[in-house]
């Protein structure tokens, strides 16, 4: 029971302590940089009605297909250790193929060229 009560105290006094180093350290001025919005690569301060480009998207949406990607390789390495890893390997491998051939093609259509 002391070693709780222990462990109890010493995490209260170490929380306590860095809060209120926190707040003795921190910076009381901001800068103004710092302190305006800033709305992905356009001021926001502006009118509402700019055209937003869609490009946004695209990259967002690559970057959540490769992500995707990554979470359906994960488990790879344990399906080696099947009876028949050969399937495992054979889908893997048609994946990855499928996803380049996607970015080789969109990569020949411009998709990915910021400017416009």
């Amino acid at each position: 029971m002391n070693m709780i009560l222990f462990m109890i105290a010493s995490s209260l006094t170490l929380s306590i302590l860095l809060t209120a180093l926190n707040f003795w350290l921190a910076q009381m001025n901001p800068d103004s940089e710092k302190l305006s919005p800033y709305e992905c690569g356009f001021d926001p301060l502006g009118t509402a009605r700019l055209p937003f480009s869609v490009r946004f998207f695209l990259v967002a949406i690559l970057f959540l297909l490769f992500d995707l990607e990554i979470a359906l390789l994960l488990p790879l390495p344990w399906a080696m250790q099947l009876q028949s890893p050969t399937m495992s390997l054979t889908w893997a491998s048609v994946l990855i193929l499928l996803l380049t051939l996607g970015l080789v093609h969109e990569w020949a259509q411009g998709g990915l060229e910021w400017a416009e």
